[in-house]
């Protein structure tokens, strides 16, 4: 190895650096050859107090792992890779980056032009391998000293260029494109790292980068574009509009439904499921005709995903659908069932709008959905009126009532309602796509709760992963309010089988306080709610559909370190949730399939 420092580190150092200066401060790292500048450079980054570091084995949990960081703070977490299979690991996390609009920048490592081509070891095609979703893809070459021993670059390759371009496409901006995966595929030449002599050199950049993005010293990398009339849909009250508030909609959506007076039918996802006019049984009331019948306009913020209804309504001639999305581009979908929505960038209400003029209307979606939560409330409470007319006294009646509903075993409704009812705003509540997440959806009361899930693609790979970058972003913040939360998971057992890897938390990395209640009921019981589960011979679909698994959670626990506790009645339940949490639990909950 030279006396010197390598060109490889050097890049690696000034790449990251500039990230840093940007305001990147979590970085995840995959062990590996080729890329193993960029991970010492991380490591310097970590002692010098300039980012959060966070090591993981496997390519896929790290990419995951980075979205829920980025989930939680609207910037990129870098992943750093080495080459190989280890870039394909990240397609899956990069898929969902895309669909979920968060930022994700991918820092993949490769051999120099002239060891691709003739089957080198551990060298394939992977410059360009998230072309189709990428918001930035570049083939950087590998990086060398020029004669007057400074780095030699192509034009707009040199590393504080490639950052500011990176950090901009993955962070995305309105009236642009959204944003989403960023790969950065460097070449590398040997000596592949090497700093002698500068170690106290590269302390103080990284420490000088720190400071310069705490001081707001960066200039911002995106772009801010206001919206003009024609793009805007201004709400007059001329209709009968509800609105609709999918995945990302966040208070924005729920503040307009209030500045209108309108029905806010929100997903539980949505982060705008709160204040008076949200209504919890929206799926519900949307087939009655009497109601979701009249609908005449449907308002649309966010990615809607999580019940049928909602598409339905979307594509009913008799409905007009305005979406409201401010990203805008080449590739840039737009959520529009019947392809003939009104996508507009923004909405407003009309100046002099009073949104009592819609009183009536929202009355009568509010007085339903009020009774259709006292029937389930009825339905989960059977035992106190049989009580009552059992000839006890009154003051014996309730006290066996309640006695029995303490010993009442977890059903998948009191599981999802006492995690959503347990969590306060200064919590994160994770959400997998699990059967729990619908149970959740038609149910959970208006409440401000903080929510996260991967709803771009709606599948359950990542979930784990994802939770604990949430879980590390959140309670490593600044702020003592948001870092004294606890992050809580709703996930099926058949999610955290197919994440269980993600399990492994590294020797020297902090242990969030984070609770798994895996609602164990021994298979993909979400199926049997589709079509397939009555047309398909019973064997037939329980062998490829149902999958059923007797895995052993406790072991999986023990083996990956992490407390176990088992949840069976309500009892237990509501003492778990009131106890304070230290560390990673796994709160198995059995569940019966039906």
């Amino acid at each position: 190895m030279s006396a010197g420092p390598a060109p490889a580190s050097v890049f690696a150092v000034e790449l990251l650096g500039e990230l840093v200066r940007l305001g990147v401060t979590d970085v995840v790292v995959c062990p590996g050859s080729r890329s193993q500048a960029l991970a010492l450079a991380a490591a310097a980054a970590e002692r010098a107090g300039a980012i959060r570091l966070h090591v993981r084995l496997d390519e896929r949990s790290a990419a995951f792992f980075a979205l829920g960081v980025a989930r939680e703070t609207g910037v990129p977490a870098p992943v750093i890779v080495t080459s190989g299979t280890a870039v394909a690991n990240l397609l899956p996390a990069a898929l969902e980056a895309h669909e979920g609009r968060v930022p994700l920048v991918l820092l993949t490592a490769d051999r120099p032009i002239e060891l691709r081509g003739i089957r080198g070891n551990q060298t394939t095609r992977q410059a360009g391998l998230f072309d189709a979703v990428a918001r930035m893809s570049a083939d950087v070459p590998a990086p060398e000293f020029g004669q007057d021993g400074e780095l030699r670059s192509a034009p707009g390759l040199d590393p504080a260029t490639l950052a500011v371009s990176a950090f901009a496409a993955a962070t995305g901006f309105a009236g642009g494109r959204p944003a989403g995966p960023v790969q950065l595929n460097l070449a590398f030449r040997e000596p592949l790292s090497g700093t002698a002599g500068f170690d106290a050199m590269i302390a103080a950049g990284f420490a000088q980068a720190a400071a310069d993005a705490a001081a707001g010293v960066a200039a911002d990398a995106r772009t801010h574009q206001g919206f003009s009339d024609d793009e805007t849909y201004t709400h007059d009250g001329d209709s009968l509009a509800v609105v609709v508030a999918g995945e990302g909609a966040g208070s924005e959506a729920e503040e307009f439904a209030r500045a209108a007076g309108l029905p806010l039918l929100a997903e539980v996802t949505s982060g705008s499921r709160f204040g008076r006019e949200a209504i919890a049984g929206y799926a519900t009331l949307i087939d009655d005709p009497a109601i979701g019948g009249l609908v005449e306009r449907a308002i649309v913020f966010g990615h809607p995903t999580l019940t049928r209804q909602i598409p339905a309504l979307l594509t009913r001639d008799d409905v007009e659908t305005i979406v409201v999305d401010p990203f805008d581009g080449p590739g840039v979908d737009h959520v529009n069932p019947g392809r003939r929505a009104r996508v507009v960038r923004a909405a407003r209400v009309a100046e002099g709008h009073d949104p009592r003029s819609h009183r009536r209307w929202l009355g009568t979606w509010v007085v339903a959905d009020r009774e259709l939560q006292r029937e389930r409330t009825t339905v989960h409470a059977p035992d106190l009126g049989a009580a009552l007319e059992s000839g006890y006294k009154e003051r014996n009646a309730y006290a066996r009532a309640e006695v029995a509903a303490m010993r009442e075993p977890v059903s998948r409704a009191m599981l999802a309602e006492a995690v959503w009812r347990a969590t306060w705003p200064h919590d994160r509540l994770v959400l997998a796509a699990s059967r729990l997440v619908r149970v959740l959806d038609g149910l959970a009361p208006a409440r401000r709760v903080e929510v996260r899930a991967n709803r771009g693609l709606a599948g359950i790979d990542g979930t784990v992963a994802t939770a604990l970058g949430i879980a590390a972003a959140s309670q490593g913040a600044a702020d003592p309010a948001r870092a004294a939360g606890t992050t809580r998971v709703l996930i099926g057992d058949i999610a955290l089988l197919h994440d269980v890897g993600s399990l492994f938390i590294p020797e020297g990395e902090t242990r969030p306080r984070i609770q798994l209640f895996v609602g164990n009921d021994g298979g993909g019981t979400i199926f049997d709610g589709l079509e397939v589960a009555g047309s398909a011979a019973p064997d037939a679909f329980d062998r490829v559909m149902l999958t059923p698994q007797r895995v052993g959670i406790p072991d999986l626990a023990r083996a990956y370190g992490w407390e176990h506790v088992v949840v069976r009645t309500r009892a237990e339940l509501e003492r778990l949730l009131t106890a304070p949490v230290a560390g990673p639990t796994i709160v198995e909950v059995p569940l019966a399939r039906a």
